[in-house]
């Protein structure tokens, strides 16, 4: 799963030995190949403890909420991941100290869906995971769709609208008053249909399809949000 990030352990998680916590972290790392094969409703406890090679008893040592205390920690363990990653190709293109010049506004914003949509391949295990929670939404539990989305989305979501706003203080953007919607319109124009044709990276889309799709994206955003 990458790096050990510690957003995912609850606070009581954290004062446990270090032993403790690297079998709740093996516990997780099996599960979220789990999860991510079955989707949440359809992963079984038996089926978790099996694949991390531990008895049920053992995994609700670990995680006395189950499969719900379980899911959770692995969502918010890779979302944090993922926004880390998200957060530095977002500030690599889009440096907030030095805007890009008018000319090179699109091939900073096709750079910058490139380095988004390219996430899918670099960690499929989490986007297999928000393949389900999208589908599986009415079957997981509501604190867990809250977790996932303060890991990873809402933090994601806000330095995105910020960064709309430093291109619209430099006169490159009109966002109509509203960067948070610009954001939202941005990340839906250059990745949804990558994601929906690609089922979340499951069956990759050609290269020179992929780069269309998002060119085209860049180019119908900045018609709705070029500065005149």
């Amino acid at each position: 799963m990458g790096s050990t990030n510690e957003g995912w352990v609850g606070e009581a998680q954290r004062t446990v030995s270090p032993r403790k916590l690297e079998k709740q972290m093996a516990i997780a790392g099996a599960a979220c190949t789990v999860f991510g094969r079955e989707g949440y409703a359809r992963a079984s406890v038996d089926a978790l403890a099996a694949e991390a090679g531990v008895s049920t008893r053992t995994l609700y040592n670990h995680f006395p909420g189950g499969k719900a205390q379980l899911f959770g920690a692995v969502v918010t363990w890779t979302s944090g991941e993922v926004k880390d990653a998200q957060l530095t190709r977002l500030y690599a293109v889009l440096d907030p100290d030095r805007p890009p010049r008018p000319p090179d506004l699109e091939r900073d914003l096709v750079a910058l869906a490139r380095g988004f949509v390219g996430l899918m391949a670099d960690y499929p295990n989490h986007f297999a995971l928000v393949r389900h929670i999208h589908a599986e939404a009415d079957h997981v539990p509501r604190e867990v769709l809250d977790a996932w989305r303060d890991a990873g989305p809402g933090p994601v979501g806000r330095a995105l609208a910020e960064a709309m706003e430093g291109l619209a203080t430099a006169g490159l953007l009109d966002v109509h008053g509203d960067a948070a919607l610009a954001a939202t319109h941005f990340t839906a124009l250059v990745s949804h249909s990558i994601t929906q044709l690609s089922h979340y990276g499951v069956l990759p889309l050609p290269k020179e399809e992929t780069e269309r799709l998002m060119s085209a994206g860049v180019a119908a955003f900045l018609r709705a949000y070029r500065a005149a």
